[in-house]
């Protein structure tokens, strides 16, 4: 996508001050976590992609030094260095220094723009203890440092470069005073800095970290662009067909490009971006490319004699059954909906991808019939089990109203009816189910127990998962209903908290109970109400003193506080059952001594989610082995 107009100082421009960042840092980042430092980066990199949508970058190298500082590097034509006659200093100053200042604000520096809020530069500037830029321009290089946002002194010319040479090379240290962590994880950026090289067709990122030893370094570059990116989110799949379905073209000025491919797997996959940036929530363009989908299909099954006058038409839930999408819209003036800005607004980018994938994707079913067809009978097949699930939900219901009981009968529920001060364990096994029943505070305290290990619902339809007893045990309990018919407003516990052993059968437990909460009921892991429990690995006793070890680093730091002698009585837990009710409560249980772990989805990286729940859940091995020899090293306490 070319540019039209020139950039130079004078496109540059000013819209307010800076003051604001420091004090509400969350505002103009989301946080001061690990997400909001990372996301510093992101802002910076953006500012580099924007460079190669326009057409003049093709390489950025992201470096994590030693100092755990960061330096951006591309090709792009570099920030101006000239005077900006409204701010009476040099351009580069003014975008590093002032909020909303840059190319994307109406100057004509950029026809289309991915940073977000478009204040990358200045804020990464502010929240920084130092930050220092150089650029290369016309034979020179261009240097200016700062501290905490403040320039140390004016743009000076520092060397010469070659003619040819041009880009910008920024390194910042994020502020200790400002940031809870700041220390940068390497496979973070990694994932999302692989997502915009998929992203940027022919765009080339490298990525290092020479804090280790040696330097650890990956390279992206995706010259099929999306294509790729299905391939890669479908890696750990059957593909239903061998090729990925594109579509690209330009309406009303909303460039649009999409790739799609069918699996084996029964869940729907779509993730949709504007200007490189995701949006969670969806908006016009995955309206329009739904409509496209259900409309196309309907039409196709239907004139070719696939669907029957007499038989129902697919529904869109039908078609998208194993489908892995990327639905990616370039758009001058993005508009965000809602609190968040998660969620695209432009109406006509709904028509674009309407068009756009209508038109084509009709011609690659009649170009490709053999695919065609399987892609129906699929959707016929899951049509059907939608149908059967239906039927179990309806006749579940009807049992329930004659029985007059809604509730599970194996279900410990608690006393008190205000959910806000309610939890629910869901517990492995009988035996524990028992210690916990008995431990429990029951005015707050409600205990489901589960018998073995739950339905994986990777590689179940919807008809099998509503047939599941321990499932519907669970749906039931929660009340909040799943898939297309969860209301959260519904839901009857704050708290839910899985409580597993801790060992390899505990740890696949309580994933096949997250992999079916992920899957069907996303939104209680968003607002934050799914936990794992941890129970203790050691009991120690000494002198009739009693000490709980949470890992191998604990229990050092016990026997080292209290003498390792003959006198220590070690046991290792091998499961809850071994506990006795005071022990589960003193150690699990007690909101006053637990450790709760919080289940959270990174919004910004739900493809990287996506992948590995297909890979450990999904039927291919290798890719499972692949991941497993990858991170076993962050495994402690592994019991086999």
């Amino acid at each position: 996508m070319s540019v039209e107009h020139e950039y130079g100082a004078d496109q540059i421009q000013i819209l307010e001050g800076l003051e604001a960042v420091r004090k509400r840092p969350g505002m103009y980042i989301g946080s001061t976590s690990e997400r909001g430092l990372h996301h510093l980066v992101y802002e910076i990199v953006d500012n580099a992609v924007d460079e190669a949508l326009a057409g003049y970058c093709s390489h950025i190298i992201v470096t994590i030094n030693p100092d755990n500082s960061v330096t951006v590097e591309d090709d792009g034509r570099g920030i101006p260095v000239g005077l900006n006659h409204k701010a009476g200093k040099s351009a580069l100053e003014v975008v590093y220094t002032v909020l909303h200042a840059g190319g994307k604000f109406g100057g004509g520096g950029y026809k289309v723009s991915g940073g977000l809020h478009g204040v990358g530069a200045s804020v990464v500037n502010a929240l920084s203890s130092v930050l220092c830029v150089e650029v290369y321009r016309d034979g020179q290089v261009y240097y200016q440092s700062y501290k905490i946002g403040k320039p140390d002194s004016p743009v000076e010319i520092i060397d010469k470069c070659e003619m040819d040479k041009h880009g910008t090379k920024v390194t910042f240290l994020p502020d200790s005073s400002i940031f809870e962590v700041t220390e940068f994880d390497y496979d973070t950026l990694k994932q999302r800095l692989r997502e915009t090289a998929f992203l940027t067709k022919g765009l080339r990122i490298t990525l290092s970290d020479t804090r280790r030893e040696p330097a650890v370094s990956n390279e992206f570059h995706y010259a099929g662009g999306i294509k790729e990116f299905v391939t890669y989110l479908n890696k750990s799949s059957e593909a239903l067909y061998e090729d990925v379905i594109y579509c690209e073209g330009k309406k009303d000025n909303v460039y649009v490009e999409v790739a799609m491919q069918h699996n084996d797997s029964y869940n729907d996959a779509t993730y949709s971006f504007v200007n490189n940036i995701i949006t969670p929530e969806g908006g016009t363009h995955l309206a329009g490319f739904r409509n496209a989908l259900t409309k196309t299909f309907n039409l196709y099954a239907r004139s070719n004699k696939i669907l029957k006058d007499a038989d129902p038409a697919l529904s869109g839930d039908d078609i998208r059954e194993g489908l892995t999408a990327i639905i990616s819209v370039k758009i001058e003036e993005p508009q965000f909906e809602g609190q968040t800005k998660q969620k695209l607004g432009n109406s006509e980018a709904r028509g674009a991808v309407d068009s756009v994938v209508s038109e084509q994707l009709t011609y690659f079913l009649e170009q490709n019939p053999v695919v065609a067809k399987s892609i129906c009978e699929k959707s016929m097949l899951a049509q059907r089990a939608r149908e059967a699930a239906r039927k179990a939900r309806d006749l579940t219901r009807r049992k329930t109203a004659l029985e007059g009981m809604a509730l599970p009968g194996k279900l410990a529920d608690c006393s008190d009816k205000d959910p806000k001060n309610c939890e629910i364990f869901i517990v492995e096994g009988d035996s524990a189910g028992g210690s916990a029943k008995t431990a429990r505070s029951r005015a707050t305290q409600a205990i489901l127990p589960l018998r073995g290990k739950i339905l994986n619902v990777e590689k179940a339809r919807l008809d099998r998962i509503y047939g599941n007893a321990e499932i519907k045990a669970m749906i039931t309990a929660f009340g909040t209903g799943i898939h297309d018919e969860f209301d959260i407003s519904k839901l009857r516990y704050d708290k839910i908290i899985i409580m597993t052993d801790a060992d390899v059968d505990g740890s696949h437990i309580a994933t096949l109970m997250l992999t079916f909460l992920y899957r069907f009921m996303p939104e209680l892991i968003k607002q934050g109400h799914v936990y794992l429990a941890t129970p203790p690995l050691y009991k120690v006793e000494k002198n009739k003193g009693v000490w709980y070890a949470y890992d191998d680093i604990e229990l050092g730091t016990i026997l080292n506080e209290i003498g390792r002698d003959g006198n220590n009585k070690i046991q290792r837990y091998k499961g809850l059952g071994e506990m006795d009710a005071d022990q589960l409560w003193e150690t699990t249980m007690d909101p006053e001594k637990r450790i709760l772990k919080r289940v959270m989805i990174d919004e910004e990286n739900t493809s990287a989610v996506d992948v590995i729940f297909k890979t450990l859940m999904g039927d291919k091995v290798e890719p499972r082995r692949e991941f497993i020899e990858e991170n076993a090293k962050y495994v402690q306490n592994l019991d086999v």
